[in-house]
């Protein structure tokens, strides 16, 4: 309600399983979907989109060289684990904060990631931070 109060005109809050605040595979999730100024608020299995459950060790990361070599095996397509689905559920949320799709969400997360436009984006991101370093 607050960020409707804000002005914001569509987003998602989230509860994932096991307290974590993101979308998790591990289990049911609890979302809160503002809309068109209205809030809506139900419990997400990804599991109903056929996502493969995470345990919290397929998600532990470790140093920031471990982390953006597990980022970058993701994004080449090199990574097959659950930690894949995470990331498309995750990144289908961002895509349907605006409709509320998940399906047709979570298709295009996964054609971003397939066709290598998530790992071109990487790249294109690392190249205006190289140059604001410099």
């Amino acid at each position: 309600h607050v960020l409707g109060a804000l002005g914001g005109r569509a987003a998602l809050v989230v509860h994932g399983h096991g307290g974590l605040d993101e979308l998790t595979t591990a289990g049911p999730n609890r979302v809160s979907h503002l809309r068109d100024g209205q809030v809506r608020t139900y419990t997400f299995d990804p599991a109903d989109l056929g996502l493969r459950p995470a345990a919290d060790e397929d998600l532990r990361g470790g140093d920031p060289q471990r982390n953006a070599a597990l980022l970058e095996a993701l994004l080449r397509g090199e990574d097959d684990s659950p930690r894949r689905d995470v990331v498309l559920l995750n990144a289908a949320a961002a895509l349907a904060a605006e409709d509320g799709d998940f399906p047709a969400a979570l298709d295009a997360a996964r054609q971003a990631l397939e066709s290598g436009a998530a790992f071109e984006r990487l790249q294109a991101l690392r190249a205006v931070s190289q140059q604001v370093a410099a």
